[in-house]
């Protein structure tokens, strides 16, 4: 059950990225052309944002989903003789709170939005800045 979850976020992330770089591509084949202006870049800058946005939430979301499952993982296994996951091997990871041992992939997930939303504005203000 969890793990359909984690492949269900995966395709997610798949279809996040490419939505990006389609609206990229896009934008990129028009700024080529004499139609595109600086400053109509602003539409694919606001796509370009709304799906990071979006995809933020999204992988937030799966992230929450995956969590309440494994407490709940937890909470069965507590009930019985032998406790793998929650007993073992979460607590060799140190529950998620050292680093050094686990970093849960989900955090890393959501990074990705916030970094290429920032490399999508900082694009958008040298495109702007520099004369065509």
């Amino acid at each position: 059950m969890a793990d359909r979850i984690s492949a269900r976020r995966a395709v997610a992330n798949g279809f996040f990225l490419s939505l990006n770089t389609a609206t990229l591509t896009a934008a990129g084949a028009l700024w080529g052309s004499a139609f595109l202006r600086s400053w109509l870049l602003f539409v694919p800058l606001c796509l370009l944002l709304a799906q990071t946005a979006a995809w933020f939430w999204i992988v937030r979301s799966y992230r929450q989903l995956n969590s309440a499952k494994y407490i709940v993982i937890g909470m069965i296994e507590e009930q019985l003789p032998a406790s793998p996951y929650w007993r073992a091997e979460w607590q060799a990871l140190g529950e998620g709170k050292d680093k050094a041992l686990y970093w849960p992939l989900t955090h890393l997930e959501q990074w990705l939005p916030v970094i290429l939303a920032v490399v999508y504005v900082l694009g958008f203000v040298v495109a702007v800045a520099l004369p065509r």
